[in-house]
């Protein structure tokens, strides 16, 4: 017997422009006023940037000016790259690159939402009849639990940083939940043009990241539906596998066709997904368990009721689609020794979608229990950003000022009134939806997690307005790029580096460096990077047979660690 039984009350949906208009308050907070931020957003607008003022085979070959990144595809960075082209001039070369960002975004949205839609209105699917009727239709109930998908995937913490990333996880995550949506349809109806659809979008998931996922969900997916109908499908083999391996191929043959480098991205390439294949250890495991705990609330409590109180139906498709795409995903993770947030973060959209149908088996008393922990838990955080803020514009409490500062020495704080109002409007817009999740209590099935994306989203937005100019101050390169090239020539140098990826794009574009471009350049100044801990005093080193004399040495302030010098050839 199917677990839910409901009134055709309870599938009341959100209007869409409501949905709209939360997913870009969820996402344009960070994009705005903001440098590259050190690690894999720098690095990742750093290729884009290069694609975008390079030559052609800039595009075929992913690098920051001169520095090989050839683990990964590079269709997220041509995406970003060409709206650098289109919208550069008129934003600035970051905010066009993260124009991207929302595109991603949006993909990946719309994909949760309408993959749960699909899932959600099959007949296997719905509350049982009530004796005197009024239960939902199907179309009201499967909106209702794509809204309630969409709210989940909104209120994963996990998502938060990477989807305002200029990376390649940003479009990574869209791609296997738009996969997720064409899997549902070709399931639906079975068609040619399902499966190829579902080809195209594996097809390109291979050609953001690497062949390894896309190859194991279809391989998931032939097993399911071989097993369901006792048969092999034929259009998931002569349509969906030919189409999946078509789409990347272009890019593998334009790459042989430029000799060494072409090869020598196309072996990274292969190399990074053999990488990822190990034997099951111990620590993989506990790095999925141990950080998929937060990195997936609050979608992991949900999916695992849905589980259980779906459990005499686990072979439904509206369950069984999204568990294949989830333990495929974990399965994957455990086998990558390589631990990284990045691992985790494409099992976000298959259990959002899948804690969607436990919110209606959920007792009222587990629903409130959710909010109340909600509402306790993000207010607090909430409130401790307010008091943050204080404490950096007034010096008010003494001791959280100190540590702001200690953690940040030399920041001004600035003080900005838009951003003030910003923060004040989502402040206040928290405050009453909080009111009237509780003065109402509505019987609908979204409101067990309204409250958790809606505080997430208050939180995240209150960081990107209040707290935006300390954290450029503790994440970005931009003062350090600025010293750096006051020490150099306006023009006719180069600069040998031994640098990371992240501050290699932020000294190129931040601070207008021109970086060596190959090996055989000769170079006049040599760029290190190494521990500030240490205490050498090197004023002259050689390398490269060549004597170098310490020109400039320099770090970010809020980095105790980092250190950088420059030094310039002796003749």
């Amino acid at each position: 017997m199917k677990p839910v039984r409901l009134p055709a009350s309870a599938t009341n949906a959100l209007p869409r422009w409501g949905l709209f208009a939360l997913c870009l308050l969820y996402i344009l907070p960070g994009l705005i006023g903001r440098d590259p931020w050190k690690n894999e957003d720098a690095a990742g607008f750093g290729i884009m940037w290069t694609m975008a003022h390079g030559t052609w085979q800039d595009w075929l070959t992913p690098n920051i000016v001169g520095l090989a990144m050839s683990q990964e595809g590079p269709l997220a960075y041509w995406i970003g790259a060409l709206f650098i082209q289109l919208f550069g001039w008129l934003l600035g070369d970051v905010l066009a690159a993260r124009i991207a960002s929302v595109a991603f975004f949006l993909v990946g949205a719309t994909s949760v939402w309408y993959a749960a839609y699909l899932l959600g209105r099959r007949n296997d699917s719905q509350p049982l009849r009530l004796a005197f009727g009024g239960q939902p239709e199907p179309r009201d109930y499967g909106r209702t639990l794509a809204d309630g998908a969409l709210l989940i995937f909104l209120g994963c913490l996990g998502l938060l940083v990477h989807s305002h990333s200029t990376s390649a996880n940003a479009l990574h995550i869209s791609l296997v939940a738009f996969s997720l949506y064409a899997a549902a349809r070709f399931f639906e109806n079975n068609s040619a043009r399902a499966a190829i659809v579902l080809g195209i979008a594996l097809g390109l998931m291979a050609l953001t990241r690497t062949w390894l996922m896309p190859l194991a969900l279809w391989l998931a997916l032939v097993i399911y539906d071989t097993l369901q109908n006792k048969s092999l499908n034929p259009r998931l083999l002569a349509l969906t596998l030919p189409i999946a391996v078509l789409v990347p191929s272009a890019w593998i043959i334009a790459l042989h066709s430029t000799q060494a480098a072409g090869n020598m991205q196309f072996a990274a390439w292969m190399a990074t997904s053999f990488r990822q294949l190990n034997p099951p250890s111990l620590d993989a495991l506990k790095y999925l368990v141990v950080n998929g705990i937060w990195f997936v609330w609050p979608a992991w409590p949900f999916a695992a009721w849905a589980v259980y109180a779906w459990r005499r139906q686990y072979n439904a498709l509206h369950i069984a689609l999204p568990f294949i795409f989830c333990n495929t995903i974990a399965l994957l993770a455990i086998l990558n020794v390589h631990s990284e947030p990045g691992i985790l973060l494409p099992l976000l959209p298959s259990l959002a979608i899948l804690a969607a149908f436990g919110l209606p088996t959920m007792k009222r008393g587990t629903i409130n229990a959710v909010d109340w922990f909600s509402v306790m838990t993000l207010t607090t955080v909430a409130g401790f950003i307010w008091l943050g803020w204080i404490a950096k514009q007034t010096g008010w409490p003494a001791q959280l000022a100190r540590n702001a500062f200690k953690l940040a020495p030399g920041f001004k704080p600035e003080f900005n009134l838009f951003a003030l109002i910003v923060a004040i409007a989502a402040s206040a817009g928290w405050i009453a939806l909080v009111h009237w999740r509780i003065s109402r209590r509505p019987p609908v099935l979204w409101r067990a997690v309204v409250l958790s994306s809606g505080g997430v989203i208050l939180c995240w937005l209150l960081i990107m307005t209040l707290w935006l100019p300390w954290g450029n101050y503790m994440r970005s390169y931009g003062a350090v790029a600025r010293q750096l090239a006051l020490e150099l020539p306006h023009t006719g140098y180069c600069v040998e580096a031994y640098v990371g990826p992240a501050q290699r794009a932020s000294f190129a574009y931040l601070g207008g460096v021109t970086f060596a471009r190959n090996d055989s350049a000769q170079c006049d100044y040599l760029l290190l990077q190494d521990n500030n801990r240490r205490k050498d005093d090197v004023r002259i080193i050689t390398r490269s047979a060549q004597q170098w004399r310490l020109l400039w040495e320099g770090r970010r302030p809020a980095d105790r660690d980092e250190r950088f010098r420059l030094y310039q050839r002796i003749h």
